[in-house]
């Protein structure tokens, strides 16, 4: 799905004082990576297989196992700092963060905390149509926890260890964000990157990008509040939701002379509350030490450029290039790179018609509107890039008006025909058949703009003839009146004239 244009201007305009207070929030997420096998051990990473059978000797702290560690878990954590502008540690240390938990076989969390591999760089995004920059502290590799499964109907709490070892990068940024809406777009924008790399699969259903949020409030010039953290929010819907109930009930709670608490909270969709897990930790509660099994991570500048030579075009970079290429905004050129899909969509749509701003435009419009109602992906359209592209063929060549294309929109996408290019037929092939597809749709459909000067000509005669009081108005100086008679014209050509065409002629035979 796409986000709308309007849609974003609306929450970009959102004030960021709630009921006088300045709302600051930071972000922790966990994204888990691509990795076919564990980071410490070589356990398989699938998911939804039976419970424990994805957990080898490491994973489940068998006395005399080492880790070793996955070199794909470092490079991703490379590409994504080459993304985000980080700089990537030459030598960074894995350490024990110890817990005890029961889906935590080990008793500690092998994760980076003094120096992490990644640090620094941010994260750009619009919001509405204001360029919005969140700077990151840092990205540190770490391994996953298992998973405790509650069965309440019959008492008892299961342990499955097939998550134990996963690769995750825990991506922290700096509390730059200052309403529910930029935070929400932050972690869009992070989604986008990372499932636009191939690190991560970015299924928040399935826990593969998951978001913490730290949320304070304060009064304007006051110093930072006290954070409270919203675990674990796997749709951009909750975190909205979770985010915005969690500051109103710190002002009400400041409000009512009450001091806040640090704490971990959890969000539940149901009640669509938050509520108090534990009390929060610091670093010291975990008594950080570096991992005696792990030698330091030594990353050589060699392997940061083979890294860099194998990435994909990065979406600031492939804005840039449509901003150069193809004159867009820098707004519509963000839009049109939020995934690769969509992007692809538009470079196909515009080599093949030429007209890369009205691709944009429609992308942007109709097809997004078309997309969010029925919960589709751009790679699922049922217009195709090449239907697309002939159908504003035909309207830059006269063939049909804007309105009269809009009609054929909907003819096409009701068809249902699975949008895509045939991986067996060129560019120039298959935008043959969708032209003549098209032409078919909109012949079949009377759609045909009029494009006769003769056969406009009488009409513009009759309407002129049995309007004299618009025309007089008009000839007075009242430009409206000029559009009275260009929609009694159109009406009178059921809507086929061009509208050029009949300002032109209207003002040429108004003028004589």
């Amino acid at each position: 799905m796409m986000s709308t244009a309007m849609e974003e201007k609306s929450v970009a305009n959102k004030s960021l004082l709630v009921r006088g207070y300045e709302v600051v929030i930071g972000f922790e997420t966990h994204a888990q990576l691509s990795t076919q096998s564990k980071i410490f051990s070589r356990a398989p990473t699938a998911f939804g297989a039976e419970p424990n059978t994805q957990a080898c000797a490491v994973d489940l702290a068998l006395p005399g196992t080492l880790p070793v560690m996955n070199k794909g878990a470092v490079e991703r954590a490379i590409e994504l700092g080459l993304a985000l502008g980080s700089h990537i540690a030459p030598r960074s240390i894995f350490a024990r963060k110890n817990y005890f938990y029961p889906d935590l076989p080990k008793g500690y969390q092998i994760s980076q905390f003094e120096i992490p591999v990644v640090q620094g760089g941010s994260v750009e995004f619009y919001l509405g149509d204001e360029k919005k920059s969140v700077r990151l502290v840092r990205a540190h590799l770490e391994e996953d926890a298992g998973k405790s499964l509650h069965e309440d109907f019959i008492g008892q709490t299961g342990i499955d260890l097939n998550r134990a070892g996963t690769p995750l990068l825990e991506i922290v940024t700096e509390p730059d964000m200052r309403s529910t809406a930029e935070a929400v777009a932050y972690a869009k924008e992070l989604h986008k990157i990372v499932t636009w790399i191939g690190i991560c699969d970015g299924n928040m259903q399935e826990g593969s990008f998951r978001c913490d949020a730290n949320v304070s409030v304060r009064k304007p010039g006051e110093p930072l509040g006290t954070r409270r953290e919203i675990k674990n929010l796997n749709s951009f819907k909750f975190m909205q939701q979770a985010i915005d109930f969690e500051i109103r009930w710190q002002i009400d709670e400041l409000e009512d002379g009450r001091a806040i608490q640090q704490a971990t909270v959890l969000f539940s969709p149901d009640t669509g509350e938050t509520r108090a897990m534990r009390s929060k930790e610091d670093a010291a509660d975990y008594r950080y030490f570096p991992d005696p099994d792990l030698p330091p991570l030594v990353i050589a500048p060699e392997w940061v450029e083979r890294v860099r030579a194998g990435m994909t075009e990065l979406p600031r970079v492939m804005a840039a290039r449509f901003c150069a290429d193809y004159g867009l905004s820098d707004y519509d050129a963000t839009a049109l790179t939020q995934s690769r899909e969509v992007a692809s969509y538009f470079e196909a749509a515009s080599r093949i018609c030429g007209q890369p701003k009205l691709v944009g435009n429609w992308i942007m419009g109709e097809i997004s509107r078309r997309l969010n109602a029925e919960e589709k992906d751009i790679s699922t359209a049922p217009v195709s890039p090449s239907l697309l592209a002939a159908l504003i063929k035909r309207i830059d060549d006269g063939t049909v008006s804007n309105n009269a294309a809009r009609q054929v929109f909907e003819v096409l996408w009701a068809a249902g025909e699975i949008g895509g290019d045939s991986l067996t037929e060129s560019y120039a092939d298959r935008a043959i058949k969708d032209l003549a597809r098209l032409d078919a749709v909109i012949e079949s459909k009377g759609l045909q703009q009029m494009n006769d000067t003769g056969a406009l000509e009488k009409i513009v005669d009759t309407v002129l003839a049995a309007n004299p009081k618009n025309v007089e108005q008009f000839r007075a100086g009242n430009d409206k009146a000029l559009n009275a008679l260009v929609g009694q014209i159109m009406k009178g050509s059921q809507g086929k004239a061009n509208p050029q065409q009949v300002n032109e002629l209207l003002r040429k035979k108004l003028a004589g």
